[in-house]
């Protein structure tokens, strides 16, 4: 996709997820473009550019007044329900009769069409809409500059545990996500299609932890576990079968599930995606950012 697909600045873009890690600056960037956003959270929060509006997807009663006037829509399902589809593709539908004619849905890169959970709602999609595109982005890189247990352990004890052993990843910036996200809602032609978005390099914990060390100025090592103890230290955090799904997901690294790049990022936005070096010297800032 070119600039010349770039479409004008008509309609009205519902976000759903709005204060969330794509969502918000999916967000700012269709704002910034010029573009009319609704955000959508469980509580009408401001957002800077956007009309906000209460949703929730389990209250269909929230639903109307986040439609009406609607053009497209930015989907990210309900987190940690294990069947998304039975709130989502309700919506979706409603979404379709009230007249908004394109449908971007975030999946993940370990999800295929017609898998588990979003799998199912990426599966309906197509036959719901005439214009969409389905995100499946790899790892956020943000998972080690924000709120994610692995940011906490590298600004608490400077260490990542993971049972991916020497499995690598194709991280991936979420402003790059978001970029995606605001050429695929507003460009002349949406993709038709699902996208794996990737960083420019697949990379190990190991090389994650040194590269954070390098930036922060302070020692970051990788710690290997077992699929077993990486399941139990979750569990002390998070429901038993959520834990053993993580744990699960990190096998899958090791075994190479998620050893890929993509030019996907820079096929839509014209631009190759930012590596993890920039994006945590971004978000870290200078030597010793992690301890912010």
């Amino acid at each position: 996709m070119t600039a010349a697909n770039a479409a004008p600045a008509t309609g009205t873009t519902l976000v759903i997820g709005a204060t969330g890690t794509t969502g918000s600056r999916t967000c700012a960037q269709l704002a910034a473009a010029g573009h009319a956003v609704r955000a959508a959270g469980r509580r009408a929060t401001p957002v800077p550019g956007a009309e906000p509006v209460a949703f929730d997807w389990y209250d269909p009663r929230t639903h109307a007044a986040a439609l009406a006037g609607i053009d497209r829509v930015y989907v990210i399902p309900p987190v940690g329900d294990p069947d998304p589809a039975a709130a989502v593709l309700p919506f979706l539908r409603r979404a379709r009769a009230a007249g908004v004619r394109r449908a971007v849905l975030l999946s993940a890169s370990s999800i295929e069409e017609g898998g588990p959970a979003v799998g199912q709602v990426h599966a309906a999609l197509p036959g719901i809409f005439d214009e969409w595109a389905v995100l499946r982005p790899s790892w956020f890189m943000q998972n080690f500059t924000g709120g994610h247990l692995h940011a906490e352990s590298i600004r608490t004890e400077g260490v990542i545990r993971t049972a991916t052993g020497t499995g690598r990843v194709g991280f991936v910036d979420a402003d790059d996500i978001a970029a995606v996200a605001v050429r695929a809602l507003t460009d002349v032609r949406a993709p038709g299609t699902d996208l794996v978005l990737t960083g420019p390099e697949a990379l190990g914990y190991d090389d994650v932890a040194a590269i954070a060390a390098e930036v922060t100025g302070r020692p970051v090592v990788h710690e290997p576990l077992s699929g077993a103890e990486l399941r139990d230290r979750l569990a002390a955090l998070m429901p038993a079968e959520f834990a053993a799904l993580l744990a699960g997901m990190d096998r899958a690294i090791a075994d190479g599930a998620e050893d890929r790049v993509t030019d996907s990022v820079r096929r839509l936005t014209g631009r190759p995606a930012r590596g993890l070096r920039a994006v945590m010297r971004r978000e870290l800032g200078a030597a010793g950012g992690a301890g912010r």
